[in-house]
């Protein structure tokens, strides 16, 4: 008996280390899409898209600043598991909520890992 619970915690140690680790990482979008229509009630969003490298990458969030009334910076994360992954390239899209917004013209700068970015313009009625 004492040698079957030695083996079973023995076994459990592998199934835990077994597990693959995640680190999170700031990814970089190829396009947004600034739809038109919001008012100052209303929550505004944007439509960001990319390719991410490999199988082992996942949405993880967008983190969105506000850097002065008129002018927001958004930089987009992927959570990657380490280990064996499928080696295509995985297009993705999501939306990206900015939040209700005053009246007038909002710049937004998507920041990309490498020092790039996209700039877009979004007006809000």
């Amino acid at each position: 008996m004492g040698k079957m619970i030695l083996l079973m915690v023995f076994l459990s140690g592998f199934v835990v280390n077994a597990a693959p680790a995640r680190l999170t990482v700031q990814v970089g979008i190829s396009g947004v899409y600034a739809p038109g229509g919001f008012d100052s009630s209303t929550d505004a969003y944007v439509v960001v898209n990319g390719v991410f490298q490999n199988g082992c990458y996942k949405w993880d969030r967008a983190d969105v600043t506000k850097i002065s009334e008129f002018n927001r910076e958004v930089r987009s994360y992927a959570s990657v598991s380490q280990g064996m992954c499928i080696m295509v390239l995985i297009p993705y899209q999501k939306e990206v909520r900015l939040g209700q917004l005053t009246t007038g013209k909002h710049s937004i700068k998507f920041l990309n890992g490498d020092g790039t970015y996209i700039e877009k313009n979004l007006v809000v009625e």
